[in-house]
């Protein structure tokens, strides 16, 4: 098994496990929503990469599908319960700590995962990629406002 699968679903256990153990089923309830919501639109983007070829894996279209999803309903999937717990209702710390975290995701933790083999981004750059992530968390929070004030009417 290559080390990057290795590495993708040790990351996946260990944080679902996390959440599973430590974060209140009311607020995961709560925040399940806008988690759907943002990882929807990260595979309507694996999708479009496989017209634009923003990025790719070693091993093809299987090794691709999998390390998409894996990433999307792993770490993203449960940093993004996580954000959203500790810092939904004060807007400059969810805008202020999603800078830093796209940030380190978008340059030393992109060269990291593509030297490891996770992925290689090809028509993507890091600044690229840090403008769509920090896009993505800012567009979320405006999804969570909207949803609850639906669920609340």
């Amino acid at each position: 098994m290559r080390m990057a699968n290795i590495f993708r679903i040790t990351n996946a256990i260990i944080l679902w496990a996390i959440v599973i153990m430590f974060l209140p089923k009311k607020l995961f309830k709560k925040y399940l929503p806008v988690t759907l919501f943002c990882s929807g639109n990260l595979l309507i983007l694996s999708l479009l990469n496989f017209i634009f070829k923003w990025w790719n894996v070693k091993g093809g279209t299987k090794y691709l599908i999998f390390d998409d999803l894996a990433f999307i309903y792993g770490p993203f999937f449960t940093i993004n319960l996580w954000v959203f717990h500790f810092t939904y209702g004060k807007f400059s710390i969810y805008a202020l700590s999603n800078l830093i975290m796209d940030l380190l995701f978008a340059f030393p933790l992109s060269a990291l995962f593509q030297k490891i083999g996770h992925y290689k981004l090809n028509k993507l750059n890091s600044i690229g990629l840090f403008i769509m992530y920090y896009a993505f968390a800012l567009i979320n929070y405006g999804f969570q406002i909207l949803f609850e004030k639906e669920v609340n009417h």
